[in-house]
């Protein structure tokens, strides 16, 4: 009797972890498709950017990579500023800190940079959804 106690509370253990290894992974990947919060700015993917910017009037699109890349393909209507230039160029490049800027470069190294860069600038709505190379959308060269 008292084996069937201990083995009664062992398999609602273990029924109460796999409940929520379960929850808490879902929640894992609801949050990567929305997006994540990451030093001030959202982590998205290609998809919600896409999404995101069809359903905006006004946004900026910044492509963190070199000229020389720009120039050989970049998303449509996106500017540059290269990440390491963000400090001394964004300011004069986004006028308005409360438009929504999302962020890309080839592989989303980059991005990440310019977007702390970014919200460190006081830019308030500040998306970094990757690279170019994820981006399975139209690019124009």
């Amino acid at each position: 009797m008292y084996y069937k106690m201990i083995k009664r509370r062992i398999v609602s253990i273990i029924a109460a972890l796999v409940f929520l290894f379960a929850v808490s992974g879902c929640a894992s990947e609801e949050a990567e498709a929305l997006g994540g919060k990451e030093d001030g700015y959202m982590r998205i993917n290609a998809q919600k950017a896409k999404e995101m910017m069809e359903s905006l009037e006004k946004f900026v699109l910044l492509d963190a990579r070199t000229e020389e890349e720009f120039s050989e393909g970049h998303i449509p209507g996106a500017i540059v500023i290269p990440h390491d230039e963000v400090f001394e160029r964004a300011e004069a490049e986004i006028l308005e800190k409360d438009v929504p800027v999302f962020v890309y470069c080839r592989s989303g190294n980059r991005s990440r940079t310019a977007s702390k860069a970014l919200v460190e600038l006081g830019y308030s709505e500040v998306y970094e959804f990757g690279g170019i190379i994820d981006w399975p959308y139209e690019i124009e060269q």
